[in-house]
């Protein structure tokens, strides 16, 4: 299973996999009292693709496509998470203080739909 959770909520401590998923470090926040198992920026979307966006509402279902097109094109990234999915429960961290329009809900429903398709192959 694939979670999200607020970077600034600290480590869940749920005995997930947990991985920081932005590109940068959230401000203010320890490394030790996060101290995340992995910290994947390249799996973030693009700096120029988050300049673009900015967090506006506006433009999220676009936004939604880009960064779909861009993980798409760039399989390599997800390697780590789809293995760390496959040993077990994971934890997707990100600082972002809209909870309903971030690039952690893309990945993880990305996330989702990629390893629900190779499940369904290996039936």
């Amino acid at each position: 299973m694939i979670r999200l959770r607020r970077a600034y909520q600290g480590a869940p401590g749920d005995g997930s996999h947990t991985v920081l998923v932005d590109r940068l470090w959230p401000r203010g926040v320890r490394k030790e009292a996060l101290a995340p198992d992995e910290w994947l920026k390249d799996v973030a979307p693009s700096p120029e693709l988050r300049r673009w966006f900015n967090h506006d509402p506006a433009r999220w279902a676009q936004f939604r496509q880009r960064y779909r097109h861009e993980l798409s094109a760039n399989p390599a990234v997800l390697e780590p998470l789809r293995a760390a999915a496959g040993r077990g429960d994971v934890t997707l961290l990100f600082a972002a203080r809209d909870l309903e329009h971030n690039h952690a809900i893309v990945l993880k429903e990305y996330l989702d739909q990629l390893l629900a398709g190779h499940e369904g192959g290996n039936k």
